[in-house]
């Protein structure tokens, strides 16, 4: 019988040290005994999740010590023809976890394309209760939550980043649609002025910087608003940190 491969979820930046249990605010108690019990792993970074067993490993003891666990990794530059040997331990029964560097896993996450796989080969998927910036960031701006998406990352090159946003906000205008999308966050703030230089004056403007972390900041407001402030010199605190964008034109 094949294993289970659990979607397991990590924290969206790192994790207060403070108290007993650093996890405590974002990742419940029975997904993070699933997760102590796991000693197989597929990882978008296995330095990153050996990190984040070590904070579980704090109130729950592993399967096995740090060093033993097998962490086998799955990133953007992983072919498709690799993907098969990872499922191959839970096709003999073994469990497995799949796990994201930050949030949960094959959402915005190159770990989709081994879920598909998973379902073809018959393996139980089942994924875990955790923080996901893109759903916090929706639940958080105000905006329209009935329909949203998800857009992932705009152009780089500055004239089709702009026409891909004129694009979208048309679209949310014709569906009052919520549109989501983020960016590299050295770039955060090309692309917030790209958005107010886009968009219409009236269109609402999320921003929401470092989702439950302690310097969390989310702020909606429409387009001439954030015009004015950056404008005025003042820019979000959002150099080089995790930023999900969000508009609604209205």
């Amino acid at each position: 019988m094949a294993g289970i491969l659990y979607l397991v979820p990590n924290t969206l930046g790192p994790a207060d040290g403070a108290g007993l249990d650093p996890l405590a605010f974002v990742i419940p108690p029975d997904v993070k005994a699933i997760t102590s019990r796991l000693d197989y792993f597929i990882a978008e970074n296995a330095k990153t999740t050996r990190a984040y067993l070590k904070l579980v490993g704090q109130t729950l003891p592993l399967s096995r010590p740090l060093q033993e666990i097998q962490i086998s990794e799955l990133n953007i530059n992983t072919p498709a023809d690799a993907l098969p040997a990872l499922l191959e331990p839970l096709l003999a029964g073994r469990n497995a976890g799949l796990i994201s560097e930050a949030g949960v896993p094959a959402v915005a996450d190159p770990g989709a394309n081994l879920v598909r796989l998973a379902h073809a080969k018959g393996i139980t998927v089942r994924p875990l209760v955790g923080p996901s910036s893109l759903l916090l960031a929706v639940m958080a701006s105000g905006l329209n939550g009935q329909s949203f998406a998800f857009n992932g990352y705009l152009p780089t090159d500055a004239g089709q980043r702009m026409k891909r946003l004129k694009t979208l906000e048309e679209r949310s205008r014709s569906e009052k649609q919520t549109q989501l999308f983020i960016e590299t966050p050295y770039r955060n703030s090309a692309l917030l002025e790209a958005i107010v230089a886009s968009c219409s004056p009236s269109t609402l403007v999320s921003v929401a910087t470092d989702l439950s972390l302690p310097s969390e900041s989310i702020r909606t407001q429409t387009a001439t608003k954030w015009k004015a402030e950056l404008a005025a010199g003042t820019m979000p605190d959002f150099h080089k940190k995790p930023t999900v964008f969000l508009l609604l034109a209205v």
